[in-house]
């Protein structure tokens, strides 16, 4: 992938993978902050690690990533639907 992405699977905490798909959605550092009931500093040393293990240079580049890797769903796209099971 273009922009430095990582090429291989990183392991995440699931705090991180949280905070990607809070920035996949469009939050600031600021409304991560708020909705977490965290520092936004601590926001900011979460995205700070996670672009380094994913070795993504901004969040443009980290969106890209986690859809790449299945690690984000965006308007129904990269999202996987389980089969219900109907019984009939």
């Amino acid at each position: 992938m273009a922009g430095g992405e990582s090429q291989t699977p990183v392991s995440l905490s699931d705090r991180e993978l949280q905070i990607i798909d809070l920035v996949a959605a469009g939050l600031t550092n600021q409304d991560i902050a708020a909705k977490l009931e965290i520092s936004k500093r601590t926001v900011d040393n979460h995205i700070s690690n996670i672009l380094t293990k994913t070795q993504t240079d901004n969040r443009v580049a980290l969106v890209r990533w986690a859809l790449h890797w299945g690690k984000v769903c965006l308007n129904d796209v990269n999202c996987c639907t389980l089969p219900t099971n109907q019984t009939d």
